[in-house]
């Protein structure tokens, strides 16, 4: 092996290392911050927020070692996909990292944990997303593609699961504390990002591996209010107009009121040239929830 070479590879291990590293952090924050929201630990959950901040300059540190390796190496092929996947899966964990510092701030505010069914579903869900990260966690860092398609098939299942759960959030009377449900809510979706996060650290683990790329996502925005009368009808109108190619738009309200406000509904009229909506209950995309972006 030659000099270059040498450096090459070890250079290569560097940056793979702090990948490594980076990646223990963020899944001991989620675990972290998942056990203080079930807990009421409000001191674990501080500590969360607080170590977020390793996070933040791990991703800096894996972004400068990136660009350098580039600018010394001029890498093609099979090191180049690696280093480009390297990138974008030091953005996903930082993510994953957010989102643990969201379910920890969640966790402080709560005024009692979750307990019943949905403490259940929470144990349930979260032991399926620590799974599904540890595995593309391991799946990356072994470079293993059959690892990452493996562990990319609990995300399906993961779907079906949280749209069971949403689907009861809505129709249960045990959350009487409108707080706390959107609490629980704010927690179950940042677990569902988290897996999907985890799911595309095994695509990238395919990527770099192979060379296979992922299939362009189509994103699903759901606008939602109490009426869905009018301010979640103009935002799916305006979206739908000045944005038709960026996402798929749809709203709803909590308690639909028979048909959109007559004013709105006459101005779209006159600003769209044609609008044919009507009012939509959350109930009836409840089903859907885990596909969809919550405005």
């Amino acid at each position: 092996m030659t000099h270059l070479e040498q450096r090459l590879n070890n250079d290569l291990n560097t940056i793979r290392a702090k990948v490594a590293e980076q990646a223990i952090l963020v899944e001991t924050a989620l675990r972290n911050a998942v056990q203080a929201f079930q807990t009421g630990n409000h001191m674990l959950a501080h500590t969360t927020v607080i170590q977020d901040h390793p996070i933040n300059r791990n991703m800096r540190a894996i972004d400068r070692l990136c660009h350098g390796f580039i600018a010394v190496h001029l890498p093609s092929a099979g090191h180049l996909r690696l280093i480009s996947a390297v990138i974008r899966v030091s953005i996903e964990l930082e993510r994953i990292g957010d989102y643990a510092v969201t379910i920890a701030r969640e966790a402080v505010q709560l005024s009692t944990s979750p307990s019943g069914e949905l403490g259940r579903e929470l144990e349930r869900l979260a032991g399926e997303t620590f799974l599904m990260l540890k595995q593309s966690i391991k799946a990356f860092n072994e470079l293993n593609p059959e690892i990452a398609r493996s562990t990319m098939l609990i995300a399906d299942q993961m779907e079906h699961n949280l749209d069971m759960v949403y689907a009861h959030m809505m129709s249960s009377d045990e959350h009487h504390l409108v707080k706390d449900a959107f609490a629980t809510f704010v927690v179950f979706t940042q677990l569902k990002r988290s897996a999907d996060q985890a799911k595309n650290l095994c695509e990238e683990t395919v990527f770099a591996a192979t060379g296979d790329q992922k299939s362009p996502k189509v994103y699903k925005i759901l606008f939602v209010d109490e009426s869905n009368s009018v301010a979640s009808q103009m935002a799916e109108a305006i979206a739908r107009n000045n944005f038709p190619k960026s996402a798929v738009y749809t709203s709803a309200g909590r308690n639909p009121a028979a048909d959109i406000n007559p004013g709105l509904r006459q101005f779209l009229e006159m600003r769209l040239n044609r609008f044919e909506g009507s009012t939509t209950s959350i109930a009836q995309v409840a089903s859907k929830l885990s596909e969809q972006t919550l405005v």
